[in-house]
């Protein structure tokens, strides 16, 4: 009888367990532990903390991150990133309960320490200063360490109502409508300025620039900005003109078949117009060039289109003007406009006596030195090979010219360089005015000498280097520069370059982009290095961010039109090394639209804004 019991007990004992002659006992489930509790954390006020937990027990486990023992919305994962922080949140403390069916356990606090604000970075200008270098050198956030597919990525489109052209610019540290914000500024072809929070999208003022009854500009029979023309150059911002700062802007319009160019001056905060502002842009010159009449030249507003980045130099705002492909008559225009009043300051035709000479410059703008020398490319025109007495062409006639402008008035060419074959380029449409100027840092030659130098490529597959205080002038012999690096962009240059830590970055049409390595005050005859990637037309226009001198990154764009476009991130230091593209991400959740013909990536305070037909990509760290 004891046996029987023993034996009835034992088979109840095993089916407790759902165990049974046919089947093996489940060991019953462990309760979470915590292997390695979150660290503390010390981040800079606006930027964001990252914590995370190594834990043990029985899956599945689930985690919810507290902040100062208060549950936080949607952090259920491993690890948990914060948004920007504020100086507020220094010392609080950061815990995670990790539980399973067999119960739950809460970590050790994990401090936050909130540091200082790191130094904010504003992007005023095209390509970041008049030297037109295209570098923000004050970038912490995105490193080599930090940008890459798995941390790295699009964040949102944010949506406007046109073609955005221009280069988004940045205002960091701004209060609007009662809150600070950086701000992103974008300016679309339907004649829109947009303000939007530049770390969460959030769109804070929005105003058109179309005047009562007028419309945006046809594409005046040119398809090289269509369908519309409103706003199509960088604007550039003063912070310390106004009440709040101006944004400057200029936008293209029509009413009743009559074209209009107008200057605006804008308050930053309410993108109100500033007193005296809009100017409508009307000028004369003399010469009896195209367009003439009495001996003057006359600026005709339908003829022409604000393409390159405005810039700002002594208080002054000065345009440069395309025409709409090469239909004439037109002729090659400067006018500066006092930043304050508005007033017409300075005039200049640089061919007064001929006809053409447009300034494109792919949308890059003019350069300035520091002691307000302007520079430009200019596009085919009439040149004068016969000189005067002080090399100068003898009608003032500067065609398919590197020019440095004087900007003590009266305005006026002061030194030029003009290749040997300058006329036949001209006359063949090879000209220098589909790049963009760029001004080097001073760099010593091999005998200890400074050379202040500066840098131009166009359609002919040239690199020019010309010193900055003697351009070369024209010769029929040779080419008297400092460099002339024949073949070293055999596609030809439709875009802006860029320069970082002693090199200078060109990307050709069809070509990669190359870093020529600076020694001695001397362009390497080869690139040092070059992308993996070759770019289509128009090239790319890149920009690079970094800490000073470490963390670099060179970003550039892929930007065929009717094509996806793919952002890059890659190593200045070797430019075949790529960080991150924007094709990486699986299922193609970083893709940002088609290409845009000559957009020019902003990079600033964790952010990269790419322009797109019909908005701006924001790319960031992923939350």
């Amino acid at each position: 009888m004891r046996m029987r019991l023993g034996i009835i007990a034992l088979t109840a004992a095993l089916a407790a367990c759902g165990g049974s002659s046919g089947g093996g006992m489940q060991s019953p489930p462990v309760a979470p532990t915590i292997v390695t509790p979150p660290a503390p954390a010390t981040v800079a006020a606006g930027q964001a903390a990252s914590f995370s937990v190594v834990a043990s027990g029985s899956a599945p486990l689930a985690y919810q991150w507290q902040k100062n023992s208060q549950d936080i919305s949607g952090a259920n994962a491993a690890s948990y990133t914060t948004p920007p922080v504020a100086a507020g949140d220094d010392g609080a403390s950061f815990t995670v309960r990790v539980s399973n069916s067999a119960g739950s356990i809460t970590s050790s606090g994990a401090r936050l320490t909130v540091t200082a604000a790191a130094a904010l970075t504003d992007v005023l200008t095209y390509h970041n200063d008049n030297a037109r270098t295209g570098q923000n050198l004050s970038e912490t956030i995105l490193t080599p360490a930090t940008v890459g597919s798995t941390r790295f990525g699009l964040l949102r489109v944010l949506a406007v109502d046109g073609l955005v052209d221009a280069q988004p610019l940045v205002v960091a540290g701004l209060s609007v409508g009662g809150g600070m914000h950086n701000v992103l500024y974008v300016v679309t072809e339907h004649g829109t300025v947009y303000a939007f929070d530049a770390d969460d999208g959030t769109q804070l003022v929005k105003r058109s620039l179309l005047g009562s009854g007028e419309t945006t500009s046809d594409n005046r029979g040119c398809g090289q900005v269509a369908p519309e023309i409103g706003i199509t150059s960088t604007p550039v911002i003063d912070r310390a003109a106004g009440t709040n700062g101006t944004l400057y802007a200029v936008a293209m319009s029509k009413a009743a078949g009559t074209y209009y160019q107008r200057l605006h001056a804008l308050d930053l905060t309410t993108l109100a117009e500033q007193a005296g502002s809009p100017v409508t842009v009307q000028a004369s010159y003399p010469g009896n060039g195209a367009n003439s009449s009495n001996g003057r030249v006359v600026f005709d507003p339908g003829q022409y289109k604000e393409r390159a980045g405005l810039l700002l130099v002594a208080g002054t705002v000065y345009t440069a003007w395309a025409s709409h492909c090469d239909f004439d008559p037109y002729t090659g225009w400067i006018i500066g406009y006092d930043g304050h009043t508005l007033a017409q300051t300075r005039v200049l035709n640089v061919v007064p006596n001929g006809s053409e000479g447009a300034i494109w410059q792919a949308g890059g703008g003019m350069a300035a030195d520091g002691q307000g020398n302007l520079y430009a490319l200019v596009a085919n025109g009439t040149f004068d090979p016969a000189l005067d007495a002080g090399g100068l062409p003898v009608n003032r006639d500067y065609g398919n010219a590197f020019v440095k402008i004087s900007t003590v008035a009266p305005m006026q060419v002061v030194d030029y360089f003009a290749m040997s074959n300058d006329v036949s380029e001209s006359a063949g449409d090879v000209d220098l005015g589909s790049g963009a100027p760029m001004l080097l840092p001073d760099l010593q030659d091999s005998g200890g000498t400074v050379r202040q130098l500066a840098v131009g490529a166009g359609k002919d597959g040239h690199l020019y280097v010309v010193r900055r205080d003697s351009l070369g002038h024209f010769s029929t012999s040779n080419n008297a520069i400092w460099q002339d690096l024949a073949g070293a962009l055999p596609g030809g240059i439709w875009s802006a370059p860029a320069y970082y830590a002693g090199s200078v970055y060109y990307a050709d049409v069809g070509g990669t982009l190359k870093a020529f390595a600076i020694k001695q005050a001397r362009l390497g005859a080869t690139p040092a290095s070059q992308s993996g990637n070759t770019f289509g037309y128009p090239g790319a226009s890149p920009s690079v961010s970094a800490n000073g001198a470490s963390g670099g990154i060179v970003w550039a764009v892929e930007s065929s039109a009717g094509q996806t476009a793919v952002l890059h991130a890659l190593d200045p230091a070797n430019l075949g090394n790529e960080f991150y593209n924007s094709n990486q991400a699986a299922g193609g959740v970083d893709h940002f639209g088609t290409g845009n013909k000559f957009i020019t990536p902003t990079i600033a305070n964790g952010k990269v804004y790419v322009g797109t037909p019909s908005g701006v990509a924001v790319f960031g760290l992923k939350p």
